[in-house]
């Protein structure tokens, strides 16, 4: 079973706080270990050397017959065992115990009739000073981390909150906004040390003005085209209906009509692509709409109404909408294509063989088709333009059973 974190574990911020304290208890831990380690051994060492220098005093008293001093004696109760059987074996040694309930420092050594000669020396004061330099080491530790973990806390939230910052001018402007930039301030100012984030900043600045740059340029190619091309199509069509009737005649006609119409598609998202159109709106019952939509298309399309909701729209730009939704089905797709309203949620869906990958995954793009398909890809354009204007949202995907499924919702 895989341990699943939360979310915020994730984060840069975490992660760095994380490190820190990781690192900063390490260090503590380490330097705490090296002094309380050296004070120790110095203070257990100078109270060995004066335990074994008074228990060289105590052996040449007592070898002498004189009278032993109050902090020696032989064999005394307190004695440690292991320490008195070092003596007992011939051997001098010290030892860390406790006589009368205080820490004290041990020294023994042999005499006559296997017995030992202890000296006892006080360690109260060295117990003292390691117990209090073990607890200032814990709480300097502590203040330590404490104060690196603020410094860093600071540090990183700045980074962090420039990424966040680059990170939200990304969405916007994969959401559209091509205008939006980072303006990070180190990049405006050379003189200022510039880190990752300011080039990651300056990158997606560039980035962004390039693309508004081609897209603008796509823009105003549409609309020279389609307003170049509406004068001479307007005397063409005056100058078709001016030919005898016969078949030539019709194949002119038709295909100055189909000229026609994709002037007036260009021309159309010239208009959307200015992102001035506003909308007019009205209270619309979404299946009378739908079969209003259905019988101008003139198609064999199926009208299915799960729920039927009354919303507050603009009754022609939806009609546009779905009228290039089912035109589209019908055009590229398979019958039968069924038209479905569910409340706000709008479906049009047929049974060919689905959208292509690249309009599933990136949406419509003008002038982009596959498989061999008839058409310039504005009717999806289009649709998607105005459902951006009605405020909608016009999702596509592929039935799991085949078929092309653009979802329509209202808000």
């Amino acid at each position: 079973m895989r341990l699943v974190l939360p979310r915020w574990s994730g984060t840069l911020a975490v992660k760095a706080a994380v490190f820190i304290t990781v690192m900063c208890c390490a260090l503590a831990a380490l330097l705490g270990v090296l002094v309380h380690v050296s004070v120790t051994n110095q203070t257990v060492g100078e109270a060995r050397d004066l335990a074994l220098s008074r228990l060289k005093d105590a052996t040449e008293a007592y070898e002498a017959g004189d009278t032993l001093m109050w902090d020696a004696g032989v064999d005394p109760p307190d004695l440690p065992a292991a320490l008195r059987d070092l003596a007992v074996a011939g051997d001098r040694g010290t030892m860390v115990g406790e006589h009368r309930g205080r820490p004290t420092m041990w020294a023994a050594g042999p005499v006559d009739d296997d017995r030992a000669l202890a000296v006892e020396v006080d360690y109260s004061q060295g117990s003292r000073t390691i117990e209090g330099l073990d607890r200032a080491i814990v709480w300097s530790s502590v203040l330590a981390i404490g104060v690196t973990l603020l410094v860093g806390a600071i540090a990183v939230t700045r980074v962090t909150r420039r990424l966040h910052a680059t990170a939200q001018v990304a969405r916007r402007i994969s959401g559209g906004d091509l205008d939006a930039r980072v303006d990070d301030a180190r990049t405006k100012d050379p003189t200022r040390p510039q880190d990752e984030v300011a080039a990651v900043a300056a990158a997606l600045d560039s980035m962004a003005a390039s693309l508004q740059g081609k897209l603008l340029s796509e823009q105003r190619f549409t609309a020279d085209v389609a307003h170049e091309l509406r004068t001479p199509l307007t005397g063409l069509h005056a100058a078709a209906e001016l030919l005898p009737p016969g078949r030539p005649t019709e194949l002119v006609r038709d295909r100055v009509a189909a000229l026609r119409t994709l002037t007036e598609d260009l021309l159309e998202i010239s208009r959307l692509d200015t992102g001035r159109e506003r909308v007019d709106l009205d209270t619309e019952r979404l299946a009378a709409l739908a079969e209003r939509v259905v019988r101008a298309s003139g198609t064999d399309t199926e009208v299915d109404v799960v729920r039927d909701v009354a919303v507050e729209t603009d009754r022609r730009r939806l009609e546009r909408v779905l009228g290039n939704l089912v035109a589209n089905a019908h055009r590229h797709g398979s019958s039968p294509v069924v038209l479905t309203v569910d409340g706000p949620a709008i479906t049009v869906r047929d049974h060919g063989n689905g959208f292509p990958d690249y309009l599933v995954e990136h949406g419509p793009q003008r002038f982009r088709t596959e498989g061999g398909a008839k058409g310039h890809g504005l009717g999806l354009t289009i649709a998607c333009g105005q459902a951006e204007v009605l405020g909608a949202r016009l999702v596509f995907s592929n039935a799991v059973d085949g078929g092309a499924v653009a979802t329509l919702t209202l808000r």
